[in-house]
This record gives structure tokens, sequence and C-alpha cells, in this order.
């Protein structure tokens, strides 16, 4: 295969020029600087990219695809589908599935089904046995299964001891661990910010607090174990400074920001209602541009969509009933975008370094990267180009609070290991 004419953008080796790639089976053989003359096309299947960008394959390293055990709301193959329409060539799927992902008979069926999607799905293991934060899970079993990194996602370990004691040894495997970071004692009911927003719905809400005690909490004990930590879906600015300072004394510790936190305030639940209710919630104006100037000034390491599909009948239920999340892989890189690239607040190549090269570094993915003997998993597309946001979704979840915006930014094709496994024009 060869794509020829194409702006490349590798932030893994600070290449940003129109040219050509030439693909070989599944690895980039070539990358030609400028545009190749009509006698060298004559033996390649040729993607045109003229006027398109192509960049490594994008990465997300959270999300949830609910297989095993709540396909109702997405399973492996859909999740995959979803992926690919977003231009993810490689996703880690969270352990909060059911069973959960705290045995290596789990996490076989995760990865062999993950396997035949066409794109790479791996998936974390549970820190703790059944998510109760009672007892570690066997994660030197876990990690030699397969085991891409460890987290109870979706609760937070409230045992310091027990999570110092993870901490040591995914620490000797250097590999990651991944928390989500809400202390129960300070929310009063979850999903929406304690603030202006949750007293006029009447609404207990969430505050940044149970954010930032336990992201400092855990970012010391990181400091002191020498993981490699990533604070989940940060979503107040005193975490950010906490990262920042964790950063500054030495520790591996990392950031996720997902594109609801950069992108809106706590003012779109007033417009969206439960479509807008995620763990942590979406907070406000001070808040999101402290997300931004993390990105900003790498104190953010990632964007991730936390992809967290469910129904319509239960995302219809009232506040405090429905269940927290959103879907994200098909608008992640549009609203990355439209609100970060065409804002003037990142390049695009430092939006493609958190949305593939970074996250590739930390959880040791082989991708990231355009570089000539890698595999060719590539992203490729429009970067002006308009969309309307509908719900005519790959996922099978329509739980969006985007749907019916304008955005900037389409996903044309998806190519993972040098076959495409997504065209826009065939979607």
């Amino acid at each position: 295969m060869l794509i020829k004419n194409i702006r490349i953008v590798d932030p893994a080796s600070s290449f940003d020029e129109v040219g050509s790639i030439i693909i070989k089976d599944d690895k980039i053989e070539k990358i030609v600087k400028g545009n190749l003359e009509e006698s060298e096309l004559n033996s390649y299947e040729v993607i045109d990219g003229t006027g398109l960008v192509a960049c490594p394959g994008l990465i997300d390293v959270h999300v949830h695809f609910r297989d095993p055990g709540l396909t109702y709301k997405e399973d492996i193959y859909t999740g995959a589908e979803a992926a690919k329409a977003g231009g993810f060539t490689s996703v880690v799927c969270m352990g909060n599935t059911k069973p959960v992902v705290d045995s290596v008979e789990t996490l076989k069926y995760v990865l062999d089904k993950g396997k035949e999607t066409g794109i790479n799905v791996y998936s974390v293991a549970t820190v703790t046995k059944g998510l109760k934060g009672e007892e570690l899970s066997d994660i030197e079993g876990l990690a030699a299964a397969g085991a891409i990194g460890f987290s109870d996602d979706g609760i937070p370990i409230m045992n310091a001891k027990l999570l110092k004691e993870a901490m040591e040894r995914i620490a000797k495997l250097d590999m990651p661990i991944s928390l989500h970071e809400e202390d129960p004692a300070f929310i009063k009911q979850m999903g929406i910010n304690e603030g202006e927003v949750s007293k006029q719905i009447n609404y207990g809400g969430a505050s940044s607090l149970a954010e930032d005690s336990m992201a400092a909490r855990d970012s010391m004990i990181a400091l002191a174990t020498g993981v490699k930590c990533d604070i989940q879906h940060i979503t107040s600015k005193n975490t950010i400074e906490v990262v920042r300072l964790a950063k500054k004394l030495g520790g591996k510790v990392y950031g996720e920001a997902t594109p609801q936190h950069f992108s809106v305030t706590e003012d779109i639940v007033l417009k969206k209602g439960t479509l807008a209710r995620v763990n942590p919630p979406i907070r406000t104006e001070e808040d999101r541009r402290a997300i931004i100037e993390g990105l900003k000034d790498g104190t953010i390491d990632m964007i991730v969509t936390d992809h967290a599909p469910h129904s319509s009948e239960e995302k219809s239920k009232d506040m405090a009933s429905a269940p927290s999340g959103m879907i994200g892989l098909e608008t992640s890189l549009a609203l990355g975008i439209t609100n970060l690239v065409k804002k003037n607040e990142l390049t695009l190549s430092e939006l493609i370094e958190k949305m593939s090269t970074n996250p590739a570094k930390i959880y040791n993915i082989n991708g990231g990267t355009l570089s000539e003997g890698a595999y060719a998993d590539i992203t490729i597309f429009d970067e002006n180009k308009e969309w309307i946001v509908t719900d005519n979704f790959k996922s099978k979840a329509k739980n969006s609070p985007f749907i019916g915006e304008k955005l900037t930014g389409k996903v044309i094709y998806t190519i993972c290991k040098g076959k495409v496994v997504y065209s826009e024009e065939n979607s």
C-alpha cells in the first residue's frame, strides 16, 4: 500500500511534512518526503492523501467495552468498531466487567476476543479481587497472562497500605497502575460537580476535594514506590497542581484528561441532563482552563475517552438513578481539534502526542510512531472537515452529550498493521 502526498505528523520523530508512506505487509517500509512520481505508483494500492493528515494510530488507554457480562451496553466487537471510526488502532479496556478482570480466565477471554477485531485490544487487570479493595489480585500471574497494567477504575482504593503493596509489586514489573480518584467521604451524590449547577437542580454533587485528596495521597505513595502511576480522568485544578508537584519531585506520575472535561463546563448538565452525568464530574470554567494549561505544559500527558456506554433506558432515568458515563471514541479526535488545535491551545503534533505517542510510551505499547520499520498503525483524517454529531454511532450506545454539535476534524481512514479497518466512504 502507498499513501501519497499527505501531511505526515509524527511527534515521536518531530516530523511534520508532506510526503508519502510506503507500507509492506504490516510495517512501514519507507517514508518519502515530497511528492512521488507517477511511475513509482504502479505496483501499489494507492490512497491519495492530498489535503489530509496521517499520524500514528490513535491509542486510548481508558475504555469500557462492558464485555463480559454487560454486553447489552457494548461488547468487544462493537467497541472496536467505534474505536476504528474514531481513528483508534489500540485501546486498553478497563476491568470493571462482570465478572471483573481479576482472573487469568477472564483476562484471556477479553484478549482472545480482542484478537478478532482487527485492532489492538489490550486490557488491564484489577488491582484488587472483585474490585472490593480488600485483597490484591494475582498481580504477577495476571501480568504474565498478558495484562497491560492494573486498575480498579470506577472505584477508589481506600486502603493505603494495600495500595502501597500493589504499587511495589507493579513497579517491579515496570507496568502502570491507573487510579480513579474520588473519596466517597467528600461526595454527596455522584456524577455532577458540587457547585452552582448542583444547587440549581437540588442535587448534592461530588466535590473536587474528593479527587484532590486522593490524588495527593496516591501521588506521594507512587513517588515512594517508584511505580508508573496514571491519575485517571483529571477534572480539578488542584489535582493538576498535585501531579505537577509529583513530577517535579521525580515521581513517575502521569495525568489523563478527557475531551468532555476540556471541552465543556458543568453548565452542560442544565442542557443535556443525565447525558452529562459522569464520574468524576465536569466542573467549572476555572477547572477546564487548568486542564488545558496542564495539557499545554505537559503536566497532563494523555488524552483518553473513558468511553462508558450505557443503554438509552438507563440514561433516561432521573439524575440520581441514572448511571454515570458517556461514550467518546467517535468524537474524541474532533473535540481535540475543535477545542484545542483550532483555538491555538495545542499544535496538531502536540494533540497527537497526547493521543498516541505518550500513551504508547507509558503503557509499553508497540506504537505511537510513524517511523520506518514500525507497525503500520496509521490514522488518516481531514483536520478541516466540519460535521454534525448524530446518534448514528458504531457503538451500541448513544449516550453522548455532543449529539447535535458541529465539530471540526473527521477520520477518513484507520489502518491497523497495514490493513484498512475503517474507511469513511464505506462506513
